[in-house]
């Protein structure tokens, strides 16, 4: 048999979408391994509907950039979502250590490490459980955002991130209720004085965000939404921001809100269910979420930074790297 030569530098592997990859380069860059190199798979049928079952010849079935990566296969490789899932297994036979993050719906054992959320029942000796989603939120990343947006600055405090998604099966909040959001944050900017740092994500409703423009107009804001208005702030508005105020839908955006020295406002957090309300009520138990609407007296505030402590573990379960410092 022929020898397989290894990249040493770290793969992430996902479906392209965003939450994925953001976990997926989260944990890679935790992991200080080197520049990891990204890839995003192009599955065809029947792959595509079938992951992460395994088919003849799926090394071909990912696409063609997935196939060359299989030739040569890292020592280690980080995927998220169910895609990923199966071309892991691929990766994982020819001799990858291999990583997956999110229930992949299948037995545990069919990969080194699987990670997943708390709120999930998945759980087995090779499982890594933490509260929340893996994110790059630490405070040098906070930094980079404020020196990023040094302009967001000359706003007038309290400066009041709004993080807006968009209703789901676990959050089914409507956008009525949203509006009523957007008019009682926007009067409390305008009796207390401050400003709005916002965004919104491909999930929210068109019409809310006309409405968040609207409500917003005559209070001072920079507003952010997924299309024609340039470079991405996010890390912009953490970094600036006094507070937050995030709807209840994304565990993503509320695990990255979590994670800054903020205090975090949870708006609509009355629909949530399943899984997403064992969430919360997680986040509420850590003293993480403010227990009283837009009231913003707060103790001292612990960030939740999860990230690093699994980068730890896994490095201590796989053996790979030195120690990450204490």
């Amino acid at each position: 048999m022929p020898i397989v030569q290894r990249s040493s530098a770290p793969s992430t592997i996902t479906d392209g979408r965003a939450g994925n990859v953001r976990q997926a380069v989260a944990l890679a860059g935790a992991l200080r391994l080197g520049t990891h190199q990204p890839l995003t798979l192009a599955p065809r049928a029947p792959w595509r509907w079938l992951s992460p079952r395994r088919l003849p010849g799926d090394a071909q079935g990912y696409g063609t950039a997935f196939a060359a990566l299989a030739a040569t296969p890292p020592a280690l490789a980080i995927g998220c979502g169910r895609q990923a899932a199966g071309a892991l297994r691929v990766l994982r036979a020819r001799g990858s250590q291999v990583v997956q993050i999110l229930d992949p719906r299948i037995n545990a054992r069919h990969w080194d490490l699987v990670i997943v959320p708390e709120h999930d029942a998945l759980r087995g000796s090779n499982v890594l459980t933490l509260l929340g989603s893996l994110n790059p939120v630490d405070d040098d990343w906070l930094s980079l955002g404020r020196a990023a947006f040094a302009d967001f600055g000359s706003l007038p405090g309290p400066r009041t991130a709004l993080l807006v998604g968009g209703p789901t099966a676990h959050a089914a909040w409507t956008e009525d209720a949203m509006r009523t959001v957007f008019e009682q944050v926007a009067s409390q900017l305008r009796s207390e004085g401050g400003s709005l740092l916002a965004t919104t994500s491909r999930r929210t409703p068109p019409a809310l965000s006309d409405a968040l423009r609207a409500t917003f107009a005559d209070v001072p804001h920079v507003i952010w939404g997924d299309g024609g208005d340039g470079v991405n702030p996010y890390a912009g508005l953490l970094g600036w921001a006094d507070r937050v105020v995030a709807s209840p839908d994304s565990v993503n955006l509320l695990s990255e809100a979590c994670a800054t020295r903020l205090p975090v406002m949870v708006a609509l957090g009355d629909v949530v269910q399943g899984r997403l309300a064992r969430f919360h009520r997680a986040l509420q138990e850590r003293g993480r979420l403010q227990p009283r609407w837009l009231d913003w007296s707060h103790g001292p505030i612990a960030p939740l930074r999860e990230t690093t402590r699994v980068a730890a573990e896994v490095k201590r379960r796989l053996g790979v790297g030195a120690p990450l410092p204490r």
